[in-house]
């Protein structure tokens, strides 16, 4: 079996959206391609030549059904993870050691029956409104630094 030196690997570039409802709890999906329990916010690799909101917006939409939004706030920079070892190699073709993402901070301006997470690829089997306070918890180990970022970032606006 052959070692990959994830130092020579890129972070595949990423848009991530915190979306908020009316009573200020945020929507996290649980991901359909996994055994264990792995929720997380919408988020999505950005096509070559298309504009970090738009790829927001798409990926918002192609994940949950919807862009009945609003843009509060966006990160300053990158926010970066790295993927577990075991995970090197196997997933986004191989090609990359983790993501660097933009995050973006929104408001759902909808109904709930407007979220189908049927819409497009199926990423999501469950879906539900979370507490901020309780979100890094519930996120895979591998992602909890980086949620933190964001929930940092986005305080101000809680």
């Amino acid at each position: 079996m052959t070692m990959i030196d994830k130092s020579a690997l890129p972070y595949r570039p990423c848009a991530g959206i915190m979306l908020l409802n009316n009573e200020g709890k945020v929507f996290v999906g649980n991901r359909i391609d996994t055994t264990m329990e792995a929720w997380q916010m919408p988020q999505g690799g950005i096509d070559e030549g298309e504009d970090i909101e738009e790829a927001a917006l798409r990926e918002l939409e192609e994940e949950i059904g919807t862009r009945n939004v609003e843009i509060i706030a966006k990160t300053d920079d990158w926010l970066y993870y790295d993927l577990p070892d075991h995970l090197i190699g196997k997933v986004w073709g191989g090609n990359y050691r983790g993501q660097k993402q933009v995050w973006f901070l929104m408001r759902f301006l909808g109904k709930d029956s407007e979220i189908n997470l049927d819409f497009h690829h199926p990423e999501f089997d469950i879906w539900r409104w979370q507490d901020p306070a309780h979100l890094v918890e519930m996120i895979v180990p591998f992602k909890r630094e980086l949620y933190q970022q964001v929930l940092d970032a986005f305080s101000p606006h809680f």
